[in-house]
């Protein structure tokens, strides 16, 4: 499920500590995690067909998606021309911690819709630690 922009303010400060859970749940076993998914290498083949590319999650990425999906908290917004977004993610000292709830489950629907035009993406979101840091931002501002 993706909530609408207009009124999923409201939607996700009703969500209880419980509801939230099975995201923050997940944090222990991102931290303990070495890999978030396996890239296959594209071929030639016959003909000069060519295929790209693709990026295999790890099952904690997996779970991830359907975590955030069946809360829910993926919102439908024009993320492609967030630059704000685009902003805090680019800057590897930004502060999760100084933007609301609603923010940061922007900043995990943008990062999860922009891995279906650049496969990896989300992946790479996991590597760097980038939703790591948002997890934790999100699970501090939830328990206080």
């Amino acid at each position: 499920m993706v909530l609408s922009e207009a009124n999923c303010g409201d939607l996700l400060h009703s969500l209880t500590l419980e509801e939230w859970e099975p995201l923050l749940s997940l944090i222990p076993e991102i931290e303990s995690t070495s890999s978030f998914g396996e890239w296959s290498r594209g071929s030639s083949g016959n003909e000069g067909a060519f295929q790209m590319p693709w990026c295999t999650p790890a099952p904690v990425v997996e779970r991830f998606l359907k975590v955030i999906y069946g809360i829910p908290i993926v919102i439908s917004f024009d993320w492609g021309s967030w630059d704000e977004g685009r902003r805090m993610v680019g800057d590897d000292d930004f502060d999760y911690d100084s933007v609301d709830l609603l923010t940061k489950c922007k900043l995990i629907t943008a990062i999860v819709r922009n891995d279906r035009f650049c496969e990896g993406l989300l992946v790479s979101a996991f590597e760097s630690g980038l939703m790591l840091k948002i997890l934790r931002s999100l699970e501090r501002s939830l328990r206080s």
